[in-house]
């Protein structure tokens, strides 16, 4: 092989190398820490929410705890939700705040309670949840 066949291979090479690079940027970039919370699920006709929007059960709607209620820094946004006792999971947007709730427990509409596999009359789920990335959507 000659000197330049090996020359433009290994140039060929460094500059493959070179473009697989990732490029430096003066962005930072800030991820979220998620926290996966467990606790009681329980359901309840929605309405006018704590966060200024009139809902109705068949949407996929949560309040949250006071405790973490956070004066509306978390209405909107979504949560992943998973029923522990069957796997089931749903994703269900903050729009209320619940009073009688301790920190890791939630209130669901109707159609959310359902969508997790339970049915109303169960009125009580053992559930695992956390807060999707502020701008996530489903």
């Amino acid at each position: 092989m000659s000197r330049f066949a090996v020359l433009a291979t290994a140039f060929c090479a460094i500059l493959a190398s070179v473009s697989g690079s990732p490029v430096a940027t003066n962005e930072t970039v800030t991820l979220e820490k998620r926290i996966t919370h467990t606790g009681r699920g329980t359901w309840y006709e929605v309405g006018l929410g704590a966060c200024g929007y009139n809902d109705i059960d068949s949407s996929y709607i949560v309040a949250i705890s006071h405790e973490i209620y956070n004066n509306g820094g978390n209405c909107n946004q979504y949560m992943r939700i998973e029923n522990t006792a069957n796997g089931a999971v749903a994703y269900g947007q903050t729009r209320d705040e619940c009073m009688g709730c301790d920190a890791t427990a939630i209130d669901l509409s109707p159609s959310l309670f359902q969508a997790l596999g339970a049915d109303l009359g169960e009125g009580v789920l053992s559930l695992s949840w956390h807060f999707m990335s502020k701008d996530w959507k489903p």
